[in-house]
């Protein structure tokens, strides 16, 4: 039979793991609402041929 003080402390371990998931979820939230940073660099699209896991390449732009 479980004594109290592994209910007590089952139930701090899952209120702090609550506590971190609602802090996780809030900075999530913060760094959506801020957008992209200027630490980041803008992704570019890639330019030249484009391989397959067969070893095949292709060019990613036929008409020109």
């Amino acid at each position: 039979m479980a004594t109290s003080k592994s209910t007590f402390q089952k139930r701090q371990k899952e209120m702090k793991r609550q506590e971190k998931q609602r802090a996780k979820a809030e900075r999530r939230a913060q760094k959506k609402l801020e957008g992209p940073s200027e630490v980041e660099p803008m992704m570019e699209p890639l330019t030249g041929p484009l391989f397959d896991p067969q070893g095949n390449f292709s060019d990613p732009d036929p008409e020109r």
